[in-house]
C-alpha cells in the first residue's frame, strides 16, 4: 500500500481491489462513526458502479448505527422500466439500500413524466439533508456521476440536472457489463452536479482495475479543469482516493509521499 498526495487529495494505493474496498470501508466507517458521535444523523451520497462492489460489500459489514443514516444516490437513468437490474436506485439497494437498515433512502426517479419537477425534488431533499459523505468513483472518462466532460462544470449553480451521455460513457456501461449494446443505453440520465457532490465533508473516492489507469493518470496529472472533471477532487479538503496495482499503474512516482 502507498499513501501519497496530489495538492490537497490523498492517494491511496492497495494490492488488488479486495483489499482496496476493505481499507476504503474501514476508514468510511471511521469517518461516520465519528461523525455520528457529534450529530443525530448522517447524511450520505452513494455511487452505483462496478467499482463500489468490494467497498459496498465491508461497508455493510461494518459496525454503524445505520438507523441513522439517510442515504442518496448521485445519478440515475431516465426511461428504464421498473425492476430494470440498470437502474442505480435498484442496484444500491441490492447492494446496501436493501441490505442494512438504513433511517431514509431517497431514490431519484428515473420515470418522472416531468423532469424539471424531480430535479427540484431531489435538490429541495439535499438542501433540507446537507451532505455529509460522498462514496463516489471515477469514470472511464474522468466523469463524477453523470458530469461528463461536456456537461461537467465546476461552479454549476444547479444541484441537480438532466444531462445527455457521452459514447465514452456509454462504452463504460457496456464495458461493466450493464448493457449488451450502446443502443440499448438511455440518452439521457439525471445527475447531481460537481458543487453538489463536493459539498459533503468527506469524500471517499474507490477507483480500482486496468480500465481506470488512464483516468487516474489524468486526475492527477492534467490541470484542473472540466476537460477531466475528476481533477477538481484535488481541491477538496478532505478526500481520499483508493487505487488497486492495477489502475494505478500509470502513475509510477509521479506524486509526492
Amino acid at each position: 500500500m502507498g499513501d501519497k498526495r496530489a495538492d490537497q487529495l490523498q492517494v491511496n494505493i492497495y494490492e488488488n481491489r479486495q483489499e482496496m474496498g476493505t481499507a476504503a470501508a474501514k476508514m468510511a466507517a471511521a469517518r461516520i462513526r465519528e461523525m455520528l458521535a457529534k450529530k443525530d444523523y448522517v447524511n450520505i451520497i452513494f455511487a452505483a458502479a462496478a467499482s463500489q462492489n468490494d467497498f459496498l460489500a465491508a461497508l455493510s459489514k461494518e459496525d454503524i448505527d445505520w438507523q441513522r443514516i439517510n442515504g442518496f444516490h448521485m445519478d440515475e437513468y431516465i426511461g428504464l422500466p421498473p425492476g430494470a437490474p440498470q437502474r442505480f436506485g435498484q442496484w444500491l439497494k441490492e447492494r446496501i439500500f436493501g441490505k442494512t437498515p438504513f433511517h431514509q433512502v431517497y431514490y431519484l426517479d428515473g420515470q418522472a413524466a416531468d423532469h424539471q419537477a424531480e430535479c427540484t425534488r431531489y435538490t429541495d431533499l439535499l438542501l433540507k439533508y446537507p451532505v455529509d459523505i460522498t462514496c463516489m468513483g471515477i469514470g472511464e472518462n474522468t466523469h463524477l456521476a453523470f458530469n461528463d466532460p461536456h456537461v461537467a462544470d465546476f461552479n454549476d449553480p444547479l444541484m441537480v440536472k438532466v444531462v445527455d451521455l457521452d459514447e465514452d460513457c456509454k462504452q463504460q456501461q457496456v464495458n461493466e457489463d450493464c448493457f449488451d449494446d450502446i443502443s440499448q443505453i438511455p440518452a439521457y440520465a439525471y445527475t447531481l452536479t460537481i458543487p453538489a457532490l463536493l459539498k459533503a465533508d468527506t469524500i471517499f473516492c474507490m477507483v480500482p482495475g486496468s480500465l481506470k489507469a488512464p483516468a487516474v493518470y489524468h486526475t492527477l496529472m492534467a490541470d484542473i479543469n472540466e476537460r477531466y472533471p475528476s481533477t477538481i477532487l484535488r481541491r477538496h479538503p478532505r478526500t481520499s482516493l483508493f487505487l488497486d496495482k492495477e489502475s494505478a499503474a500509470q502513475l509510477k512516482q509521479k506524486i509526492r509521499s
